[in-house]
């Protein structure tokens, strides 16, 4: 069983940025561009509002708000609808995915409203179907923050009408609420095979790239780490140099005063011997510090290659592996072509069939040479447009101009001539034959 998926995010100003991903007036790099045309507006905009930008300042502006909106203030809620990867792909798979859209926005509009909701859009040209809805945080009532001073005593005055309309994002995202979004969904979405996730969970999923991005700014530590070791020990290496200089110098020093006198000598042995011990200590401390630098550098440099080494390892198993996989895939796909020929060219259709909007349980059905009725909206990439039938019957038909082809057709012709008849129909519904007939046809002047 997977996992119901809902996420909520405050939107600034007038998210522009976010209207552009949904409204794919941009086109993202994750996103398939030939199933675009399959992602769907599951909210109508009221009359002369065109996109979802102005939804959300139509929405404040007819809410009855006395209080003026503030620059700063939140005016859109971002709400992630979806479920795991695996489940929502066999809900496509099975025709499921209308009822499931049908739900979130049932779902949707008994828990906000059914006019805050004013945008929701069904995304199929991403890896896992999901819908992007949009909620304006209306509400009515007293501030839970002015019920709180109440009850501490400290407010000084009561509204007039408490029931004032109010643009309010924290009302709507309180903690408590937030959990009990979580639970109604969960509860909504379990007809689907979608269950809550673990609630209070601390555990965060971490991506592949992510964990490869951690990996190189380790090894980027290490390596900081091990040039500066390296600096303390160049550091070290110099001073350990300055420090054999001065007791050479301080020896000659001794020897010079022993060849004056006696009593001098004696002095300068006890003084100069003092010193040369100090020296000679501060000598073997240096040493031992660059044995322990030295150590640590070595330690720094093997753990870094054991890291490189384990990186080339997983790299070379997941190359290995995938090699396997592909050439599993051939060595298949050779035995498809050699014991299943019509496979190859029912694969074009196949693939038409997805183009044009069918699903994948009825694309299976076709391939496989049975008539298939249905109803519903067909795509037509040459005239960009969708052709709705109430009742037609697809089928997989011998192409008599193209031997040994296959050709898709629908009611019995072609399916490109019955877009043109569709499209020829839609034209005469809209007058347009009409209008070039009468511009065409001869003017009748006076006779002479």
């Amino acid at each position: 069983m997977g996992y119901a998926v809902l996420h909520l995010e405050k939107a600034k100003g007038a998210d522009g940025a976010m209207s552009t991903h949904i409204e794919r007036t941009v086109h993202p790099k994750n996103a398939d561009s030939t199933r675009t045309h399959l992602n769907r507006e599951l909210v109508q905009f009221p009359e002369g509002v065109k996109n979802r930008t102005e939804a959300i300042a139509h929405r404040i502006e007819t809410a009855g708000i006395r209080r003026k909106v503030g620059t700063n203030q939140v005016k859109a809620i971002r709400v992630l609808l979806t479920g795991s990867n695996k489940d929502m792909k066999q809900m496509e798979a099975d025709g499921r995915l209308d009822g499931w859209c049908s739900d979130n926005l049932k779902w949707l509009r008994e828990t906000y409203g059914e006019l805050n909701l004013v945008s929701a859009v069904l995304h199929m040209d991403e890896k896992t179907p999901h819908i992007h809805a949009t909620v304006v945080p209306i509400v009515t009532g007293e501030r839970r923050k002015a019920r709180q001073e109440e009850r501490n005593g400290k407010k000084k005055y009561r509204k007039k009408n408490p029931q004032d309309v109010r643009l309010c994002t924290d009302d709507v995202m309180a903690r408590h609420k937030l959990k009990h979004y979580q639970d109604t969904y969960a509860q909504a979405m379990s007809k689907y095979g979608l269950q809550r996730g673990v609630d209070g969970s601390l555990a965060r999923h971490v991506s592949t790239s992510q964990y490869y991005k951690e990996l190189v700014e380790r090894q980027d530590s290490l390596q900081e780490n091990i040039e500066n070791l390296l600096q303390l020990e160049e550091e070290a290496q110099k001073k350990l140099k300055q420090v054999k200089g001065e007791i050479n110098t301080q020896k000659m020093k001794n020897a010079a005063v022993n060849a004056t006198t006696a009593i001098a000598d004696g002095v300068s042995s006890l003084l100069g011997g003092s010193k040369v011990k100090r020296l000679e200590a501060e000598n073997e401390s240096l040493r031992q510090d660059i044995v322990k630098l030295q150590k640590r550098v070595q330690a720094e440099q093997r753990e870094q290659k054991n890291m490189e080494n384990r990186h080339n390892s997983e790299i070379i198993k997941i190359d290995r592996s995938y090699q396997q996989k592909i050439a599993g895939y051939d060595n298949r796909l050779k035995q498809i072509d050699t014991y299943f020929p019509i496979v190859t060219e029912l694969l074009p259709i196949a693939e038409q069939c997805r183009e044009v909007g069918f699903t994948e349980e009825l694309t299976r059905r076709i391939v496989s040479l049975q008539p298939v009725g249905f109803k519903g909206r067909l795509y037509s990439k040459e005239h960009n447009e969708r052709f709705r039938t109430e009742h037609s019957t697809a089928t997989v038909e011998r192409n008599p101009q193209e031997n040994g082809k296959f050709q898709l057709c629908i009611d019995g012709m072609p399916i490109l001539e019955w877009f043109r008849m569709k499209f020829q129909e839609l034209k005469e519904k809209l007058g347009v034959s009409r209008t070039q007939k009468e511009e065409n046809r001869p003017r009748k002047g006076l006779k002479i």
